[in-house]
């Protein structure tokens, strides 16, 4: 297969010279770990002590890896890539907080967004995380089966509300619902929920979807147990497929919880599960759509051999391709350029409250092997095409 992901031209065709210069910046100091770790700890400080730091992370990190700090504040960015034919998902990055005003204010904010993106072709989803409508710990103890006291199942009820608010609105609006993976000790109450709501808005195509963590090793077995109960159910389902963000955390629990860990084996286990889950998925695609949320180019490739094995259609409704605004624009852009269904997730929300999501951003991209690397290849690349 001819690589499409090589040129850099078309990659990085919305960035000025100062933009390109900036992001080979970031990602030459996200490349040493030393300088994210103090880098993090220097920026926690300043904003816990309130010094007026906001706009130099505007300037930089924030710009690069956002759309802005509310939903207006993004138009530019997503009607300059909506040019290219790379469109976005308004992901209003601000980390689960832990009382219930943030609930009821977070489900506000996705039923805002839905109102403002039922009128752009450019952002053709929406997404929330399930803590993002409840806590943590009400999840987990849904998920280990526990009884729960009469307050509690109150505050479940106000979760299953906030849920069924929202994707109601989406299929109402004809928007479709990305529902955003988490810790695995939480995960079985908000599947089932996810499923309740695909049952309910999911009878002509798919609306609502879940998203698999595919270095578990039960999430394959777990989606063809659901293709089963759609098929005797009668819907549709919509998964959106990655690899995974809480790697560490789940070995460390098990290992300390002494119970077996629900990731992989190895990286190639989990990519060996990957390819699988979305050939299963190409397979059923009359029931299953698929996000495909990858910075992997193996498996973006594998994906588009097998639409063309299938004499699927490069834009094929059912099948999407996602990627993080500021990664990854080689694979995004080129897709683009090349006729696929592609999104970027565009994080937004007040600079400070969105601090938490930025550095996971940097500190994955420490920790990818070999991502910061190509980024870097590529960046340069195209710095030497401009002779900048």
């Amino acid at each position: 297969m001819k690589p499409i992901f090589e040129n850099t031209a078309t990659a990085f065709s919305l960035k000025t010279d100062s933009e390109l210069e900036r992001a080979y910046f970031l990602f030459k100091m996200i490349a040493n770990e030393p300088l994210v770790k103090m880098g993090t700890l220097m920026t926690n400080f300043a904003i816990k002590a309130k010094l007026p730091v906001e706009g130099l992370i505007r300037a930089t990190v924030f710009d690069h890896f956002c759309g802005g700090v509310n939903e207006e504040d993004c138009l530019p960015v997503v009607d300059k890539m909506w040019e290219k034919k790379v469109c976005s998902v308004l992901d209003y990055s601000v980390e689960g907080k832990e009382e219930e005003d943030p609930f009821d204010n977070a489900t506000k904010i996705i039923l805002k967004i839905l109102d403002f993106v039922k009128e752009k072709d450019a952002i053709p989803f929406a997404v929330f995380k399930p803590t993002g409508f409840g806590r943590f710990a009400l999840y987990q103890k849904i998920s280990e089966k526990k009884e729960l006291s009469d307050t509690e199942k109150a505050e479940w009820q106000r979760v299953i509300n906030r849920f069924d608010q929202v994707c109601k609105k989406a299929y109402d609006l004809d928007v479709s619902l990305l529902i955003d993976g988490e810790e695995s000790w939480m995960q079985d109450a908000a599947d089932d929920l996810v499923e309740e709501m695909m049952l309910k808005y999911n009878k002509e195509k798919a609306v609502v979807f879940n998203t698999l963590q595919l270095y578990r090793w039960d999430r394959l077995p777990y989606l063809k147990e659901l293709q089963k109960r759609a098929e005797q159910k009668g819907f549709k389902i919509g998964v959106k497929v990655v690899r995974g963000a809480y790697m560490e955390k789940e070995n460390e629990r098990a290992a300390e919880k002494g119970y077996p860990t629900p990731i992989c084996e190895t990286k190639l286990a989990t990519d060996i599960n990957f390819d699988e889950t979305v050939a299963y998925i190409i397979a059923h695609l009359n029931s299953i759509s698929i996000f495909s949320g990858t910075h992997n180019e193996e498996s973006c490739y594998k994906l588009i051999d097998l639409m063309s094995k299938n004499g699927i259609e490069k834009d094929n409704a059912s099948i999407w391709f996602g990627q993080l605004y500021g990664m990854s624009d080689h694979i995004s852009f080129n897709l683009a350029a090349n006729g696929y269904n592609v999104a970027k997730y565009l994080p937004f929300g007040p600079v400070r409250d969105v601090m938490p999501y930025l550095i996971r951003r940097a500190e994955e991209n420490t920790s990818v092997a070999g991502q910061t690397t190509r980024e870097l290849s590529l960046l340069k690349k195209e710095r030497k095409r401009r002779k900048i």
